[in-house]
């Protein structure tokens, strides 16, 4: 099984990050929209997305995402976009404030597995900021690169009494990230392999083999449908 969690082998500068930031703060912080997910102040400003606008944080998977105009004016942000070799959807900054609280959730689809990944880059954080993933705890730093598996259950609390801001991008997986994820220890041939049917053909093999039912086709058939 791959990781729930795993940091990345690079890392980005704290100056150059917290200066980018700098020419973000005098735009809107976006509350986050799921506001049964949170206690406290929960908000984004969006790099990248589907309307082009800084106060638009939607994040779905499979539209299409522009630049904002904030993001001409960031440009060292636009230099850690452009280090993943790899298309991207959206690209924001999210602030947790202090004594603040995302609760614990699943996002769908939102796991390698699935042919996407998220990153998280914090730029403003410190060890009183709790990070769970399947609840184990991810001690993520500032300036370093981390991917999670957020499918599975997830929180964050921060008890301190300063923001935590990390920059988020989604992306979705093609070759580069593929090597650049096995370097890591994944098992990306045996991912593959899990991701090789469409669920169309996988209802056609299903009905094909319910015809000649026995103990071997109804073990295949658990197989395809637990996939």
């Amino acid at each position: 099984m791959n990781p729930s969690s795993c940091k990345l082998p690079v890392s980005f500068l704290i100056d150059k990050l917290q200066k980018d930031l700098v020419i973000c703060e005098n735009d809107l912080w976006t509350p986050h929209f799921n506001t049964n997910r949170y206690q406290g102040n929960w908000t984004s400003i969006s790099l990248r997305s589907q309307s082009g606008l800084e106060n638009d944080i939607m994040s779905f998977a499979n539209k299409e995402y522009i630049n904002t105009s904030l993001l001409d004016r960031c440009h060292y942000f636009k230099e850690i976009m452009d280090w993943f070799q790899c298309d991207k959807e959206a690209v924001r900054l999210l602030r947790l404030d202090p004594q603040s609280e995302i609760k614990e959730h699943t996002d769908n689809d939102t796991s390698y597995e699935d042919g996407f990944f998220r990153i998280h880059i914090p730029i403003i954080t410190n060890p009183d900021v709790l990070f769970y993933v399947d609840k184990k705890l991810v001690p993520m730093k500032m300036g370093e690169c981390w991917y999670a598996n957020f499918q599975l259950p997830h929180s964050v609390e921060n008890r301190s009494y300063k923001p935590r801001i990390h920059l988020t991008l989604d992306c979705i997986r093609n070759n580069w990230s593929d090597e650049l994820f096995a370097s890591m220890g994944f098992a990306i041939n045996k991912m593959q392999n899990q991701n090789q049917y469409s669920d169309e053909m996988k209802q056609q093999i299903i009905a094909e083999l319910s015809r000649n039912p026995s103990e071997a086709t109804a073990k295949i058939i658990a197989d395809l449908q637990a996939k």
